[in-house]
């Protein structure tokens, strides 16, 4: 079976915006949500770039900047998941995958 991380990345994306487009915007939960939907599609599409780098130095970094924006989205999964009980479920999930993502893109980061 082949592993396919860019699809991976992109069904995880697709889940976050499932999940938010359930959610009922607020005052509270609406900046969280955007941050949320910003951080969890970077991720995908920076790994994109990064199969299309120039160097590799080039792909180092765009791998790097996937790693950050999946830490983010481990923030902002954990606060969606304090201000939407509801929804606390799949925002474990959610974070869980995205921890998962944090360890691939370390770990190829670690060794380029």
């Amino acid at each position: 079976m082949q592993y396919d991380l860019e699809e991976r990345c992109s069904v995880f994306a697709e889940n976050v915006v499932v999940l938010c487009k359930k959610i009922k915007l607020n005052d509270l939960n609406k900046s969280i949500i955007i941050q949320l939907i910003r951080s969890a599609t970077s991720i995908g599409a920076n790994y994109m770039e990064a199969n299309g780098a120039s160097s590799k130095k080039d792909f180092k970094n765009k791998i790097f900047i996937c790693l950050k924006e999946a830490r983010e989205t481990k923030h902002w999964l954990r606060l969606l998941a304090r201000l939407e009980e509801e929804h606390i479920r799949q925002c474990r999930i959610l974070w869980q995958e995205v921890h998962e993502l944090c360890l691939i893109f370390g770990k190829i980061s670690s060794s380029c």
